[in-house]
Parts: structure tokens; sequence; C-alpha cells
């Protein structure tokens, strides 16, 4: 399994597409195995889906995401589990492991793609 988390200062960022950086966790047997801090692509629609998907990535933990990014994550692959609201990366991957992690298959921002929709996460 390869997870992937947003990250902006050392914490889950608050939206999946203004990420600075993405956590990049490989986890063998129940234990984190590797991390990476990775700066993303530029943010065009379409591209962060494909950098996860060549990465290997098979889950993406995020906040809030809008629905075309939820559908182009998955289909390239990856579960989204969106919806998160601890922010702590390693608490994150903790919740993931012993199966405590609560979040949604889907989008938590319907409003984007609408003219002078402006996300509040």
């Amino acid at each position: 399994m390869k997870i992937a988390i947003p990250i902006e200062n050392g914490m889950m960022c608050s939206h999946f597409g203004h990420a600075a950086q993405f956590a990049i966790i490989d986890v063998e047997n129940g234990n984190i195995a590797k991390t990476q801090l990775l700066v993303p692509p530029p943010h065009e629609p379409g591209s962060l889906p494909q950098w996860l998907h060549e990465l290997g990535t098979t889950h993406l933990i995020c906040g809030g995401i809008g629905g075309r990014a939820v559908e182009l994550i998955a289909a390239a692959g990856v579960q989204v589990i969106a919806g998160v609201t601890n922010m702590d990366p390693a608490r994150l991957m903790e919740d993931l492991l012993a199966n405590r992690l609560k979040g949604i298959t889907g989008s938590t921002c319907p409003g984007h793609g609408e003219e002078g929709h402006q996300c509040q996460h």
C-alpha cells in the first residue's frame, strides 16, 4: 500500500489541490516502510491524479477535495479517503493502520467547477 497525504507546513493541507508537498508513505505488512516528502507538479486539471498514479499510489488521504478531482483520482486507480479532519500526518497513519480513520470516498466540496466558487477550506 502506498499512501499520499497533501502537506502544508508539516500538517495535512486542508484542500487536496492546494498542497505544497505530499507525504508519500509506503506500508508493508501493516508497518510504515518508507516516507518521502515530494513536491507535486503544477496544479493543472489531471496533473495530480496522473502524478499520484505514476508514483504507484494506492490511497489518498485528504480533507477537502472537489468532485472532478475524486473522479480523476479514482480513474487513476487511487482510492480517496476524504473529509478527514485530523491534520497530523503521523496520527493519520496511526489511525489508518489501526482501522480507526474516518472519512468519505467522495467529494467534500460540491461547488467546484461553478463560476465564482471559492473554497473555504
